[in-house]
């Protein structure tokens, strides 16, 4: 005896997966969604801080050999070299001028036998800063004792650690924000050491913790920012010698 087939059993079992979801298109008024954008860039620009070094008790990710940091007991200044930015999208924003101090611990201190040699530095100061949107304008102000801790290795590393609230950013014009780094805690961001003459400082995608406040336009709910930025950094005490981290 032949049975009939049950239509719906003649449909391919994948039938399903061949049906394509939509989403909806979200809309946004052109000015809404400059505020929103202009207000994701400025919050990223507290990640120039890392520009400065961090407090002694900074550690760079893997530490662990020998480290020597020369001359012993020198002064030195770290100088922005090019520019310091930060991009969120289609947003950058821009600083040109920037600089901090400190002093490479006297002997003994300027060794470890395994792991980094920290030391304080100066608040960097920051200048000359834009952002890439039309009417926001942008002001820094640095706080406390930063300091930084050189660990030798391939590649030699810097711990930095901005303490707690120590860089604020303000915006005003189109969007007003405030943007704090390491709001509620001292926050070490990691970068790059290169001996030379001068020595270098470099940060690739470097990330710092973020609180952002302020009315619309501003993203309020952004926790964390990255930048890019490079310092030269030279012998004060001595200008022939220089700067140099080793085992």
């Amino acid at each position: 005896m032949t049975h009939a087939q049950d239509p719906t059993s003649a449909r391919p079992r994948n039938s399903l997966a061949c049906r394509a979801s939509r989403t909806p298109r979200a809309f946004r008024t052109p000015r809404r969604r400059a505020l929103v954008v202009a207000g994701t860039g400025i919050a990223a620009a507290v990640g120039l801080t890392a520009g400065v070094t961090g407090p002694a008790m900074a550690q760079p990710a893997g530490a662990a050999d020998a480290t020597t940091v020369s001359p012993a007991g020198h002064a030195f200044t770290a100088t922005l070299t090019g520019k310091a930015t930060f991009t969120a999208g289609s947003v950058t924003v821009t600083c040109t001028t920037s600089t901090s101090s400190g002093q490479v611990p006297a002997a003994p201190g300027n060794h470890n036998d395994a792991g980094p040699v920290s030391s304080s530095t100066t608040p960097a100061t920051y200048g000359s800063c834009t952002t890439s949107m039309p009417g926001v304008s942008a002001t820094v102000t640095t706080t406390g004792t930063w300091g930084v801790a050189m660990q030798n290795g391939t590649p030699v590393t810097a711990g930095l650690t901005i303490p707690s609230g120590g860089f604020v950013l303000k915006t005003s014009g189109l969007a007003s924000c405030t943007v704090t780094a390491a709001p509620t805690a001292a926050a070490t961001v990691n970068g790059t050491w290169t001996n030379g003459a001068p020595s270098t400082l470099t940060f690739t995608k470097a990330a710092v913790p973020v609180k952002v406040v302020g009315g619309f336009g501003c993203p309020t709910s952004a926790t964390s920012s990255t930048f890019n930025a490079a310092y030269q950094v030279r012998d004060t005490t001595d200008p022939a010698s220089q700067i140099t981290v080793t085992g």
